[in-house]
């Protein structure tokens, strides 16, 4: 199993940047799949999920209507498209298929991360 994560960078606050995450090794149409981040000295929180087939989507409070999360299962990826970033988006993104098969029983894959900084 294999998700790469690609796209962060520095940006200056009001940016864009969008980051992709390429799966492999596994039936990603599936899977839903989320984007999830982490910030010095803060746990690790959900951003945006999508749903397997790409029908629903739900985002974190604090990024929705500046978010847009994405995925094309013939390519077996996908993106978060950030806008209007701010300062308090800067952390390392990482990239999570989950699939839920029974009560107790789920399985869950996440990629390295890649860091996203805000700053002017």
């Amino acid at each position: 199993v294999q998700l790469v994560e690609s796209g962060g960078g520095l940006v200056q606050p009001g940016g864009s940047l969008r980051l992709s995450c390429a799966a492999s090794r596994f039936t990603f149409s599936g899977y839903s799949m989320s984007w999830y981040r982490q910030a010095p000295g803060k746990e690790r929180e959900l951003v945006a999920t999508i749903t397997s087939a790409g029908g629903t989507t739900n985002y974190a409070d604090s990024v929705k209507g500046r978010f847009t999360i994405s995925r094309d299962n013939a390519k077996n990826a996908v993106y978060l498209q950030m806008n209007s970033l701010k300062p308090d988006d800067t952390a390392v993104y990482y990239c999570n298929a989950h699939r839920y098969y029974s009560p107790g029983r789920s399985v869950d894959y996440w990629g390295q991360g890649t860091q996203v900084t805000v700053s002017s």
